[in-house]
């Protein structure tokens, strides 16, 4: 199966909310895909073909899953890819020494950590997470990976929201499964 495929099937799985969180704003659902565990595989598999497309001669040593919904295929990717995981969380959620990041939210800012001993110094990572909007987490993520000193191959996402160019802030190339939104919803 492509990955057309695959994102085609998945894409229908979607629930879309208008106004949601906010006037103005078509939120897509993808937790839907969680329900039925053959979506789901799919959803893995479509981004373990991707990588093994991309990456064919590079070893991925970690994929990096970013709080919380990244969490929730993260882990099932890495274990598909045999490669370990480690997840980005808020602050004050993990022990131990963490490298630490500040980002932009809509209304403020917030805080990422990960462990500083969780990748060794020149891994190949991976970076995911369910959407790419303005960009602040997942640019936050790359720099806690390059404060350790491994290396971001790529960033995928389930979806972006291409009309807030998050991409632009990014320092690796970004893979969106499914179709992005190209504007907000019309009011």
């Amino acid at each position: 199966m492509s990955i057309a495929s695959y994102a085609q099937e998945l894409k229908l799985a979607l629930h879309q909310y208008p106004n949601f969180p906010s006037e103005g704003i078509l939120f897509e659902d993808f937790l839907p895909i969680f329900r039925n565990p053959g979506l789901f595989k799919k959803l893995v598999d479509a981004f373990k073909l991707h990588l093994e497309e991309a990456f064919p001669d590079t070893q991925i040593d970690y994929i990096i899953g970013l709080e919380s919904r990244g969490f929730l295929f993260g882990p099932t990717l890495a274990m598909a890819l045999g490669v370990g995981f480690v997840p980005v969380r808020k602050a004050g959620k993990l022990p131990g020494e963490c490298a630490k990041a500040t980002y932009e939210k809509e209304y403020g800012t917030d805080v990422f950590e990960m462990q500083k001993n969780a990748i060794p110094a020149g891994c190949n990572v991976v970076i995911v997470d369910d959407i790419i909007a303005t960009g602040g987490s997942a640019a936050a993520a790359g720099d806690l990976v390059d404060q350790i000193k491994a290396n971001i191959l790529e960033y995928d996402f389930v979806m972006e929201l291409d009309f807030l160019k998050g991409r632009e802030k990014l320092n690796a190339p970004v893979f969106t499964l499914l179709n992005a939104q190209q504007e907000a919803l019309k009011k």
